[in-house]
């Protein structure tokens, strides 16, 4: 009995060991994919039309902060600092917002298939833009119209859903179809109304994502929304491993499941809107960025969260480079992560049993 007792004391001691040297084995890659995202955004100021060495590179930044004597052009501080830097900024935030989405709402549905936009978020989005361009607004007022589409949109999908009788999650699930379908509609009406030579075009333009017009207040301005979005979803990071089990089991596991579901459908809304708001629609980011990141670190969101925030800032920052130096035209960004998304998807249901746990 004894000899018994100290078999299962040693096996457990050594099942706690290997999970210890798992967990740390995932904190290394995302010190891995912090380090890759700092150098990709370097890498990525220095790309593009107009040429800059890495050198200048340093000599312009640290020109702000020591005296440094001036060997380059006025025009290359305002390439870095009024063009590229913010789009950059630009391209880590929306990735990051879309894919930490996309994760929360993964493990919240327990579906793989589900995105931030599965909800209508990015439908009403893409009306309230369509409908600021259809009025000649100005760029802040189409971006604040997007925004606010984008938040009415999931709260008449989570209102209309709560009146129904069967399954939460399933009826929210098609209450969020069908109220992006009749946004949808609303778009292309108004693209069928809107002058063919000036606002269809915007439109469709604007539709298919881009991070071309970019500016500093831009950043400044999603910045709260999604820091508001991301920090009471990583908070609840264990509770989400909770709810990736099902509705049934979190309840017996005492969770309020409804008001849970709702904060991260808000929080989830606020970096969706915000994203689309600025950047356009850009699609199978946060569908193919959580599936990445669970393949690399494991499903516990202590984990798959940072891991999340980093992958997607790489992702988008690779994709808007290539979209800005694979031709002598800027390929918008919708374009690029379809093309590149699906594919990968694909490549996913066919090969990876276990791609989603």
């Amino acid at each position: 009995m004894k000899a018994k007792s100290e078999g299962y004391l040693l096996e457990t001691a050594s099942n706690r060991e290997v999970c210890v040297q798992k967990q740390n084995y995932r904190k290394n890659f995302i010190y891995v994919f912090l380090i890759t995202l700092i150098v990709i955004f370097i890498f990525s100021l220095v790309l593009g039309r107009y040429p800059i060495s890495i050198g200048t590179l340093c000599k312009v930044i640290l020109s702000r902060f020591y005296p440094v004597t001036r060997t380059w052009q006025k025009t290359i501080e305002t390439v870095i600092f009024q063009v590229r830097i913010p789009r950059m900024c630009a391209a880590v935030l929306v990735g990051a917002s879309l894919s930490v989405s996309g994760a929360a709402y993964q493990g919240m549905f327990k579906n793989p298939l589900v995105s931030p936009d599965i909800l209508g978020v990015s439908a009403g989005a893409g009306f309230g833009a369509a409908l600021g361009i259809f009025f000649s607004l100005n760029v802040v007022g189409i971006q604040i119209l997007s925004f606010l589409m984008g938040l009415v949109a999931v709260i008449l999908s989570f209102v209309l859903s709560s009146r129904s009788r069967h399954d939460p999650i399933v009826a929210l699930v098609l209450v969020g179809m069908l109220v992006g379908t009749i946004f949808t509609s609303g778009t292309s009406l108004l693209k069928y109304m809107a002058d063919p030579y000036d606002k269809l075009p915007a439109i469709t333009f604007w539709l298919m994502g881009s991070l071309a017009s970019i500016k500093t207040e831009d950043v400044k301005l999603c910045l709260i929304p999604m820091l508001l979005g991301v920090v009471p979803i990583y908070l609840l990071r264990w509770r989400l491993n909770v709810m990736s089990f099902g509705e049934e089991e979190a309840k017996a596991l005492g969770l309020d499941t409804k008001k849970i579901r709702l904060v991260v459908i808000l929080c989830s809304t606020l970096m969706t809107a915000s994203a689309v708001s600025i950047s356009g629609m850009i699609g199978w980011v946060g569908l193919i960025v959580p599936h990445m990141a669970r393949l690399i670190v494991g499903p516990n969101y202590k984990e798959l969260i940072p891991a999340s925030i980093l992958l997607g800032s790489c992702y988008l920052l690779l994709v808007d480079d290539l979209a800005r130096v694979a031709s002598s035209v800027e390929i918008p960004l919708g374009i690029l992560t379809s093309t590149i998304g699906a594919p990968f998807f694909l490549y996913l249901l066919l090969y990876k049993k276990g791609g989603w746990q």
